[in-house]
């Protein structure tokens, strides 16, 4: 029996190993045809805009619309363009905009550096905010620290971002006059040093980092003194009180070890929540980010565009869930 289980164990990790494939490639599957599909669900097309007299890319010529049509294969079956989709995926080939009569590609390398600037941080900064706030508030639930903690992230996670940037921009730039209050770097400046360069991206990155930071905070916050608080009851957390621990090492080394494993899950669905977030904060401070660029697409029905931002989203998305994965069996040997 002993000979059978060893020998059976590594088949049956290997079958878990090809579902776990399985579920990524189909899940891959799913994302990549919903990433065609919802576009083209939305009212209009991108030609719209050219028959609208009151857009600067009116064409008055219906020759000439339906060969743009043609052109960008708008005028084919759903399949085929769904065919070709597919085909300029395995090539490499994001399409053409056709919006800013440029490459999605070169468009995605100019925007997605901005938007990891501002979302990195901010989920980096929310989370680091959260944890050690959550921690505080469940070790001392009940108590005024605990209830003033309550109200300020409740607070702010019911406040919309936009209400939020609103109120920033009035305080800090119109109030204040500390921050700009668009763009990401002064139009037309000259810089002397690459320190000033840097200076100036700072000044024009605090605020939108500042609100996308706080719409994420209450959320993680909320869950990891919930989690805190279900772990003081654990019998663990009794055996450690009983050896005369000091309060310490219970609350990091035993309570917050251990509470932060839910916490750690939800990081994976925090990039595509400050993926969403960003389209409002950039759009609102006019910050050149992908955020800017999906607004933008919208409003002109650019497929291409929307196609290859949502790609890259979306397979950010899954790359986060896997890396999560493997962190959580590091830190619950359980799930290996």
């Amino acid at each position: 029996m002993e000979q059978l289980f060893t020998l059976s164990a590594p088949k049956g990790v290997a079958f878990r190993r090809l579902g776990k494939l399985g579920s990524f490639l189909l899940t891959l599957f799913i994302v990549l045809t919903m990433n065609f599909l919802l576009p083209r669900a939305m009212p209009g097309d991108p030609i719209t805009a050219l028959v609208d007299s009151s857009s600067v890319h009116f064409v008055a010529d219906d020759d000439s619309r339906a060969a743009l049509m043609s052109y960008y294969g708008l005028s084919e079956p759903l399949h085929v363009q769904y065919w070709h989709y597919l085909l300029g995926l395995a090539t490499g080939e994001l399409g053409w905009s056709i919006r800013q009569h440029q490459s999605v590609s070169q468009l995605i390398a100019a925007h997605l550096p901005w938007t990891l600037a501002l979302t990195v941080p901010a989920v980096l900064l929310a989370s680091l905010i959260s944890l050690i706030a959550g921690t505080q508030a469940g070790w001392k639930r009940g108590t005024w620290w605990d209830r003033g903690l309550i109200l300020f992230f409740a607070t702010v996670h019911s406040a919309p971002s936009f209400f939020l940037g609103m109120l920033l921009l009035l305080l800090f730039s119109v109030q204040l006059g500390w921050l700009p209050m668009a763009g990401a770097q002064t139009p037309f400046a000259t810089y002397h040093s690459l320190w000033a360069a840097i200076t100036d991206v700072i000044y024009h990155w605090l605020l939108p980092m500042a609100v996308l930071t706080l719409e994420m905070l209450g959320g993680q916050f909320l869950l990891m003194r919930n989690s805190l608080i279900s772990v003081l009851g654990e019998e663990f957390m009794v055996v450690a009180r009983a050896k005369g621990l000091g309060q310490r090492r219970l609350k990091y080394r035993h309570a917050m070890r251990n509470a932060v494993l839910p916490f750690v899950t939800v990081l994976s669905m925090q990039l595509g929540f400050a993926a969403a977030g960003a389209i409002v904060v950039e759009t609102l401070f006019a910050y050149p980010g992908m955020g800017l660029l999906t607004f933008q697409a919208v409003s002109a029905r650019d497929y291409p565009v929307l196609q290859g931002v949502f790609l890259v989203i979306s397979v950010a998305v899954l790359i986060a869930n896997l890396v999560v994965d493997l962190l959580y069996a590091r830190l619950d040997p359980r799930v290996r």
